[in-house]
């Protein structure tokens, strides 16, 4: 596949450059050798940042995602402020063939550390442990990485992220609470595979399992997009006249859902409930509108602490397998205290 120029954003100052590891100058599988012509064994270090040093992004791409676009400007902004060499390609497609490749184009520029969103767990996973192989050490972010195959510690350095099987717990905990356990829900899914979405799901369906009252009528992908959540709106939700809630995984297919609901008559907040997560400005607004009935934050501001994070590792500290953010709830009780905080 072609890919599309690099791009360099930032000055160069205060990124670390890697140790060599290992011996050998062939991993034994093809695989790409390091800076030095060395493959490593397991988690390379950095020694000490210093202005020569770049680190390379691979961010999932999204044509329309709002927390994803904030996620990316926190990520970049914070590289800048911080006069990080950071090397960027937005990427053109969805595709997660076309990760791989953008991955592995930073592999091949052999970046001193990668900093990379999975597309999703099965895919990303062994470009992962590529990188590892390849003497660049790898911190994940938001979407997690399968464990069997990317091992933390060993092939990335950690996670950084919410806990989705967390969020997926909280915003059913609320629907059950508000519901006093008796709903029949339809599920809308993000993209299928993705950590986010095995999270969410698993958290959000075992919590509604435990009630006799509550019922997941059918759950169907919209691969977090707010065209097809309007899409599968349109066409899943006359199917389940008895569902008098929707679980959407996140804002960008509730906003679709939403508007297709309006196409079918219907008014979300009076007709069929809500519950989304993300916490995006428009979803926020739409929670104090009475729109969204709920939505569970998900803090897309990892700039700070993934910087953070590079620099302790640079130094030698230990490092935790993941490092989690906490997330909150909003309903109409407490929307109005977090608007001016919403992305």
């Amino acid at each position: 596949m072609k890919m599309t120029r690099l791009v360099e954003i930032g000055s160069l100052a205060m990124v670390g450059v890697l140790g060599a590891c290992g011996s050998s100058t062939t991993d034994g599988a093809g695989g790409t050798t390091g800076k030095t012509g060395q493959t490593c064994s397991t988690l390379p270090p950095m020694t000490p940042l210093t202005a020569a040093t770049k680190i390379g992004f691979v961010q999932l791409y999204e044509a329309s995602g709002l927390w994803r676009t904030a996620n990316t400007n926190s990520i970049v902004g914070e590289a800048a402020k911080r006069g990080y060499n950071l090397v960027y390609n937005p990427g053109t497609t969805d595709a997660a063939q076309e990760q791989v490749s953008r991955i592995q184009e930073l592999i091949d520029a052999k970046v001193d550390a990668l900093i990379i969103a999975p597309h999703d767990e099965t895919t990303i996973s062994p470009m992962v442990v590529a990188a590892r192989k390849a003497c660049i050490p790898v911190f994940i972010e938001d979407r997690g990485v399968d464990n069997t195959v990317a091992i933390p510690g060993v092939d990335y350095v950690t996670l950084i992220g919410s806990d989705m099987v967390t969020e997926g717990a909280l915003t059913a905990q609320w629907l059950i609470n508000k519901t006093a356990g008796k709903a029949k829900i339809v599920e809308f899914e993000g993209t299928i595979g993705s950590s986010a979405a095995v999270g969410r799901k698993k958290g959000f369906d075992l919590e509604i399992a435990k009630q006799p009252g509550m019922q997941i009528l059918v759950s169907q992908s919209a691969d977090f997009d707010v065209k097809t959540g309007h899409d599968v709106a349109l066409q899943l939700l006359p199917k389940y006249p008895t569902a008098d809630w929707i679980f959407s995984h996140n804002d960008g297919m509730s906003f679709g859902i939403i508007q297709a609901l309006q196409e079918m008559g219907k008014t979300s907040g009076k007709d069929i409930g809500i519950v989304s997560i993300d916490g995006t400005k428009q979803g926020a607004q739409d929670v104090a509108d009475g729109l969204i009935a709920e939505i569970t934050e998900c803090n897309p501001k990892f700039g700070p602490i993934l910087f953070d994070t590079i620099e302790k590792y640079s130094r030698g500290e230990a490092i935790a397998a993941s490092l989690m953010n906490t997330d909150r709830t909003f309903d109409s009780t407490n929307i109005a205290s977090y608007l001016p905080e919403a992305f």
